[in-house]
Parts: C-alpha cells; structure tokens; sequence
C-alpha cells in the first residue's frame, strides 16, 4: 500500500484510502498469513473461551456430535474440513475414526494442526493452500466449511467454490455451511484507535481508522485503515455478504446442490425468521444422464 511521508500528513491519501471501495475490492493480500497476524489469529482459535476466530470448543465438540448423529455418518466416512484452521474440528472427527482432510491457507495454523495431529497420533491429511486451488473428485462424504467463511468470498469465487466442492464430493455426499442472515447486520460505523504498544494488526505502534459501509445485496464491509509510525498505510478489507434462505435456494440449485435441512447453528437450533444465522445441510445431486 501507500506510504504518508515522514513529518508530514499527506491528508489526499490517508482521505483516498478510507473511501468506500468497489464492491469485494481486495485489501492487503493474505494477510491471514501474515506472521503477526497469523500469530493472534492462532491464539483467538485456541482460546477455548472465546467466539473469534473459531467458535468456543464446547460449542465445536457438540457441533461435532450433532453432526455425525445428523447425517448417520459411517466410521469409513471421509471428510474435507475447508478453512480448518488449527485443526479442531478435524481433530474431533479424527479421534471418532473418520478419514480427515483439512485445507487452510494460513501456514502458521496448519503447522499447529499437524504438530498437535502428531502429538495425538491422529491420521490427518493437513494441506496448507487456497481451497480454491484443491482438485479432488468424488472423494469425500461430507465437505465442511463453517463459521462464516463462505460468506467472505466475492460471487466469482463463490461459484468456483461451489463447483470445486461438487466435484470433490460423491453423489449424494453432503455440504455443510453457515453464514449470516440480514438480521445479523450491524448499522454503518466508524472509529479510530492509537495502539502505542502494537496490536492485533501490527506488533509495532500504530493508528487505526475503522469504518464500516453497506453495499446493495445486503453485503457489509468492515475496513481497518493501518497507519504505522513509518508512514506505512496498509488496509485491511473483510467482506461479508448476508444471505436469506431463499436466495441460497437458487444458489445451490444452480450448482448441483440441493438444500435438505436448514437450522440456525450446528447444534441443531431451530432456524427461525428472526435467526441472525443459517446452517446449511446440502446435498450432491446425481448429474443428469
């Protein structure tokens, strides 16, 4: 990104660069990945206290259990968790006997999972790439993807996914996800921090200009403007679109998938109209001969 000159306020550029962007324009690449803040992510996944970047690890176990009880899975089921993370779900399945594979794109996280996978004995298939790069056919029962990150990615991307997970499924293998309803949308915000010993962003002082904007589709961003003591601007985009259960219908439809069940977590919560999420239970449909 851009850079504010030492000793003097470039007030155009820190001006352009909070401006609202074109809908699901990219901010800093990976920065998942990046290794301070792939660091606090790791942390906010293992704090079992903690709905951050995983959900807490009771709710994770008893979402495992419901899970396997909802779909009658057999102990020869092979399962793809996509964005795994660390590896709780993955190790939760694995413990039950059931062939995992777990992609993510954060090599911090998946050092963790196999590490831990190691430690355990548990036969995990960990994978440190971008889900959108796998090509598996007709390997897997059950495809996971849950807290929310199908509800990240630009439409483009969201069909390849769709399509990349149809493939790998077998017939009548299921696709599970989440995402968040427009009852979860928080109204239009902004505000700004100074972070004099460093932060989830930067391990170094800075200030951050947080603002969030809506978008047509009930599409929401919330966009973190970084400004280091070197001048450094760096900014961070985190889409989310929020989706109804009718649109998801056409969706997946389109794709091959058609929608069992829908409940508001994987718990097995009842979904209701004023559910601020949706969890997701497809199924592959055989392609027409």
């Amino acid at each position: 990104m851009d850079s504010i000159s030492i000793g003097k306020l470039d007030i155009a550029l820190l001006s352009n660069s909070c401006e609202k962007p074109r809908l699901f324009e990219k901010g800093e690449e990976l920065f998942w990945d990046d290794e301070h803040i792939s660091k606090g992510m790791l942390e906010a996944h293992l704090n079992s206290d903690w709905d951050a970047a995983s959900r807490k690890h009771e709710t994770i176990r008893k979402s495992c259990e419901w899970i396997i009880q909802k779909l009658g899975l057999k102990e020869s089921s092979e399962i793809l968790d996509l964005g795994c993370g660390p590896g709780l779900y993955c190790s939760i399945f694995s413990e039950k006997g059931y062939n995992v594979t777990g992609i993510d794109y954060s090599k911090r996280s998946i050092d963790y999972a196999q590490n831990y996978a190691k430690e355990k004995n548990l036969s995990i298939d960990y994978r440190y790439m971008n889900y959108l790069d796998m090509d598996f056919e007709e390997k897997f029962d059950l495809v996971m993807m849950i807290y929310y990150d199908f509800a990240v990615l630009p439409y483009e991307d969201r069909d390849k996914l769709l399509g990349k997970i149809k493939k790998a499924l077998k017939p009548k293998g299921h696709f599970i996800f989440d995402v968040m309803t427009p009852k979860a949308k928080n109204k239009q915000s902004k505000n700004w921090s100074i972070n004099t010993d460093g932060g989830f962003w930067k391990p170094n002082p800075y200030i951050e200009l947080f603002e969030s904007f809506e978008y047509e589709e009930n599409v929401v961003l919330r966009q973190h403007t970084i400004i280091e003591e070197n001048g450094k601007v760096s900014i961070y985009r985190l889409w989310d679109k929020h989706y109804a259960t009718e649109e998801l219908q056409k969706i997946m439809i389109k794709k091959g998938f058609r929608i069992k069940e829908v409940f508001s977590d994987f718990t097995g919560k009842e979904y209701t109209d004023d559910s601020e999420s949706i969890a997701i239970i497809a199924e592959n449909m055989e392609k027409e001969r």
